[in-house]
């Protein structure tokens, strides 16, 4: 394209909005974010892939728009920078570098959507909306083609990369194990060192942290099979963020038995699958291992460690949000914006098969003190508790799980 100087009053006003795009409200984001990540599923259910593809697409509006505020309606320079490279590799390591050019080509028509309500906003002169919407519009097809030749570029490299990387190799081995492909056991063994006819305990170990240290992960690896019963886990990176790992034979977990590692990697968080046999049972506890991981991400929730034997009726009640969010409206009402104190008390009370003296053992507290927790938390409830007892536990387990842990109504239920 041959570029033109725009006139001065053109500048000011590419430059007026372009300091409104670099200053983007929170709404604005998440719209772009959904965007990008809907129409892929893949990676849409994988955290640290979705922030990783989040982070890439932030930097490359802010970098188009920082430009224009330098040097408004000039060609901008493609940006190949540290998130641009991160999700490159990713996406590789995942399989999924097709889907670069869907997730630029949506960022890129959901940013120019939001570039005509900028502009639209602030002239209404033909001559000069009609300016605004060429040069940057043509500037910013331009930005994104060269952009993007230099991300496939780089994909080529990386893949080349992993074509002789003996954990792409592995990797590719348990993929075939959970794909279902007719394997050779004997051969599938040795190649991975781990035997597939015992009982397997599955985990996903990640962080969406960016430039984390991905070797907290690692750490954190080790811990799981030394929480196992001390036997050597089986560890796959589908990606930098990511471990997928394996024990067999393990013996039960202990209440804490995560503490130190997760004192020392504080942005890690683990999803355990139940324990199953055989090549089934390795696939088995691997997806619930992931759909622990996704529930855990679907409620930003705060809980670091999570067993899908704990979280299953959570993890498919909180499927839908909207849903759940209703249902948990409709049992507890008023009784949501309760105090954590009394939700733990009324829950323990339920646990407990509704017997007041086990509950109170349980809390550490008198009788008399849980009594009167119950008798505040009936008055709140829309029900009698005798008859919706199951009901309550279900929404409160639920609320558990939730990001917001204030005892306040989440956001959510507002």
């Amino acid at each position: 394209m041959v570029w033109r100087e725009p006139s001065q009053r053109i500048r000011e006003l590419i430059r007026e909005a372009s300091w409104i795009a670099l200053n983007p409200k929170p709404e604005w984001l998440d719209e772009l974010d959904r965007a990008t990540l809907a129409p892929n599923s893949a990676i849409a259910d994988d955290p640290a892939l979705a922030a990783v593809v989040s982070r890439s697409n932030r930097a490359n509006l802010l970098h188009f728009a920082a430009a224009n505020l330098r040097d408004p309606g000039a060609p901008v320079p493609p940006l190949l920078g540290a998130e641009q490279l991160r999700m490159a590799r990713d996406l590789v390591r995942c399989g999924m570098d097709s889907l670069a050019l869907e997730v630029y080509r949506i960022g890129h028509n959901v940013a120019l959507r939001r570039w005509t309500e900028i502009v639209f906003g602030l002239t209404s002169d033909p001559q000069e909306l009609r300016e605004l919407l060429d040069g940057p519009v043509r500037a910013a097809n331009e930005f994104v083609d060269a952009t993007l030749a230099a991300l496939v570029a780089q994909m080529r490299a990386e893949h080349d990369e992993l074509t002789h990387n003996v954990l792409a190799e592995r990797r590719k081995v348990v993929e075939s194990i959970l794909d279902g492909s007719p394997i050779n056991c004997q051969r599938v063994e040795t190649q991975l060192e781990y035997h597939l006819d015992r009982s397997h305990t599955a985990a996903v170990i990640w962080s969406e942290v960016p430039d984390g240290d991905y070797a907290e992960l690692d750490r954190v690896v080790d811990a799981f099979g030394h929480a196992a019963g001390g036997r050597r886990p089986l560890a796959v990176v589908p990606n930098a963020a990511t471990r997928w790992v394996w024990v067999s034979d393990a013996k039960p977990f202990q209440a804490n038995a995560f503490d130190d590692a997760l004192a020392s990697a504080p942005q890690a968080h683990i999803a355990i699958g139940t324990p199953a046999r055989g090549i089934e049972g390795f696939r088995r506890s691997h997806l619930d291992a992931l759909i622990t991981q996704q529930m855990l991400a679907r409620l930003r929730s705060s809980q670091r460690v999570a067993f899908f034997a704990e979280v299953e009726m959570v993890a498919l009640l909180t499927q839908n949000l909207d849903n759940s969010d209703n249902f948990i409206k409709t049992t507890l009402g008023d009784f949501v914006s309760a105090s954590p104190e009394l939700h733990t008390t009324l829950l323990t009370f339920i646990k407990n098969q509704c017997n007041a003296s086990r509950a109170a053992k349980a809390l550490f507290i008198h009788r008399n003190t849980l009594l009167h927790r119950l008798e505040a938390a009936q008055r709140l409830l829309p029900g009698p508790l005798d008859e919706t007892s199951l009901y309550v536990a279900v929404a409160l387990e639920t609320m558990q799980w939730r990001g917001n842990q204030t005892g306040e109504s989440p956001q959510a239920l507002n």
